[in-house]
């Protein structure tokens, strides 16, 4: 089940307080709901940032998203914020165990998604949040 507002485009004007968002539900067994945030996500970025920019941070996004649907075996809810020269994306999750990005070498598959937000986004965490917590990511328009 995919729920959430439509998205705006984000200006490029630079207008003060001009800001746009969209928030997606993506159920654990909705096997069309990362897709369709992906595209909610482009269409959202469609003219923020430098070429790259809103490519990256579909990545990013997803990685987030699919780890929280992997590890949790429940929905996640993303929430992407742009303004003129940042965006930052939240995905929440119902699980409160903190996430760690692998060490290169370590034995599993679990946590090299974590090394691609760490090494291409601006930052990141973690905050808990109530029974879980949210993971999320900062990218500035133009690379820094």
């Amino acid at each position: 089940m995919l729920t959430g507002d439509r998205p705006r485009q984000a200006r490029k004007d630079g207008r003060a307080g001009q800001q746009t968002h969209i928030t997606r539900r993506v159920g654990h067994a909705d096997l069309q709901a990362v897709p369709e945030t992906r595209h909610a996500l482009r269409l959202l970025l469609e003219h923020w940032g430098e070429p790259g920019r809103a490519e990256t941070a579909e990545l990013l996004a997803t990685e987030l998203i699919t780890n929280a649907l992997v590890h949790t075996n429940d929905e996640a809810v993303l929430t992407a914020t742009v303004e003129v020269h940042i965006l930052r994306v939240e995905v929440r999750d119902c699980v409160d165990r903190v996430p760690k990005p692998r060490v290169s070498g370590e034995e599993g598959t679990g946590g090299r998604g974590l090394l691609l937000v760490q090494s291409l986004a601006d930052a990141w965490g973690v905050c808990p949040n109530g029974t879980g917590k949210v993971v999320w990511f900062e990218l500035a328009a133009a690379t820094p």
